[in-house]
């Protein structure tokens, strides 16, 4: 049917795994490194915070002139030239 492998016995039992190493003890002067760290965070949260309303409030600008009706502003010449329009029909002469 199939080869079966050879279970050799060892003499050495298998050793329990290691509990993981205990935490260090506590020390005050890492806090002050974890308070600092957290003040930095913190002022470049609000670093990002303040450039992304800056770029809302550019959003808000352009869609806002965006929305608003385009005005064509023409001289006055070519506005003569749009009324007056030629006739349809030429008139016939006797």
């Amino acid at each position: 049917m199939g080869e079966e492998e050879e279970k050799v016995p060892s003499s050495v039992p298998p050793s329990p795994p290691l509990p993981p190493p205990p935490p260090p003890p506590f020390d005050p002067s890492r806090m002050i490194g974890i308070i600092k760290r957290k003040a930095l965070i913190k002022e470049l949260a609000a670093l990002y915070h303040a450039e992304c309303l800056a770029y809302c409030q550019q959003l808000l600008e352009l869609q806002k002139k965006w929305e608003e009706p385009f005005v064509d502003t023409k001289t006055l010449d070519d506005l003569r030239k749009e009324t007056m329009k030629p006739p349809k029909r030429q008139k016939k002469t006797r």
